[in-house]
């Protein structure tokens, strides 16, 4: 009989290649806040998966990208802590596209580590490509990594996972596991509703303004086993983002929290009573003393 295999798997790539979306599709529940806009992954989440023979412990990173603020450099940051201690890196692409500077910057992130981990190129959303151009696309990722073994699959309809997984498992080392089995995350629930809220108001909005929206979580109380009532702030950049969040009559923001209170419950099983308000915090993205407040902190500062 095999050993038990254990090990933390870093998902990284350049932003909307579908890290988190192939998380929660690995773990078969919703655990990460998706959405079409880059940067909806703000920070390291660990998603688990126990099996018969191995325990999978994804760590799912924000997007790597040019940074345009300080948000940016703290996005960037996480995404590269995470590759510390680490068993196996999983640089994931966007198969459908060609290679881009963000994908260059992924790649030189991992070559340049001294101890880098074992490594796998995922090739993503390959429902979305003939099998022709697979091959020369898989070709052009494989430059940036030759030493990596590619496996092609989509997250989005789960074709290939399944090789995707064993790949993964093959390179863990043989430990007992880290976290109970039933464990799926190390976020708590209102953690995971801050995401959630986010993730709605980034599907609802436009432009700009999704990426100036950060939301805390003021109150969370579990009322009864079947309620929690949760109430927070969405904060913006500026007071014409505001009125744009809030809408008409309070009609986007009722959206909002009318969408984000059906994934809240999906995830927790229970009914849950959501109350959203709007503040102004001004430049935020580029206020270390707020986005210390907001929970990033630049490497370095204090």
């Amino acid at each position: 009989m095999s050993e038990f295999r254990s090990g933390f798997i870093a998902v990284l790539g350049k932003p909307n290649v579908g890290k988190s979306t192939l998380v929660n599709a690995l773990l078969g529940q919703k655990i990460a806040a998706v959405s079409p806009r880059p940067q909806t992954t703000r920070r390291r989440q660990l998603g688990i998966l126990t099996t018969e023979t191995a325990q999978m412990i994804f760590v799912d990173t924000p997007g790597i990208h040019a940074a345009k603020h300080k948000l940016g450099q703290f996005l960037n940051q996480e995404a590269g802590e995470a590759l510390e201690g680490v068993d196996v890196a999983l640089l994931l692409v966007d198969a459908s596209a060609e290679p881009d500077e963000d994908d260059q910057r992924a790649a030189e992130l991992l070559t340049s580590l001294r101890r880098p981990p074992r490594l796998v190129l995922g090739l993503n959303k390959i429902d979305l490509l003939g099998e022709t151009k697979l091959v020369e696309r898989q070709a052009a990722y494989q430059a940036l990594v030759p030493q990596a073994e590619a496996i092609a699959f989509s997250a989005a309809t789960r074709q290939g996972l399944d090789g995707l997984l064993a790949a993964l498992e093959a390179r863990l080392p043989e430990r007992p596991p880290e976290y109970p089995e039933d464990q799926l995350t190390d976020l708590y629930e209102r953690e995971i509703a801050a995401d959630l809220i986010r993730e709605s108001a980034l599907l609802m909005l436009r432009e700009e303004v999704p990426h100036g929206v950060n939301v805390r979580i003021d109150e969370f109380k579990e009322r009864s086993e079947e309620m929690v009532y949760i109430h927070a702030t969405l904060f913006v950049e500026r007071d014409s983002q505001k009125g744009i969040v809030i809408g008409e009559g309070g009609k986007m923001l009722k959206k909002i929290g009318s969408a984000a209170r059906a994934e809240i419950e999906a995830m927790g099983g229970r009914k849950a009573f959501l109350e959203l308000r709007v503040k102004v915090e001004k430049d935020w993205r580029n206020r270390e003393d707020v986005l210390r407040r907001f929970g990033y902190s630049l490497k370095g500062k204090k």
